[in-house]
């Protein structure tokens, strides 16, 4: 069973670099078909989808977001991350990574982690 875990910073300030990493653990990254997507969840918001990238490295980003974000993997260490610039408070949100058969679909979930962003 495939199990992910995000890791972040907690709290970032406004117009820094906010870095999250997904550890996974259970299923390769490159496993044939797989997307590995960041969502976030802000407060009173719902899920917004943020990049994949998937099991051959291709790179999708939402509109919203891909003027600022950046995701990249390391097969290595069967993780990947996302970096997000020029965060301001309205980046505070839960981020979740997750693994899917597409960039709208996930059956595996981490847990998410906190990121406040605060001056």
């Amino acid at each position: 069973q495939v199990q992910l875990q995000e890791s972040g910073p907690g709290l970032v300030k406004p117009s820094q670099t906010l870095s999250l990493t997904c550890t996974v653990a259970g299923e390769s990254i490159t496993t044939s078909g797989t997307y590995w997507n960041w969502i976030r969840q802000s407060p009173g918001k719902g899920l917004e989808w943020m990049a994949a990238i998937t099991a051959s490295e291709r790179i999708y980003y939402s509109l919203d977001f891909k003027s600022r974000a950046s995701i990249s993997r390391d097969t290595s260490k069967n993780q990947f991350t996302l970096q997000l610039s020029s965060v301001t408070p309205e980046d505070t949100a839960v981020y979740y990574c997750a693994r899917g058969g597409s960039w709208y679909l996930y059956d595996s979930w981490g847990q998410g982690t906190q990121v406040t962003v605060s001056s």
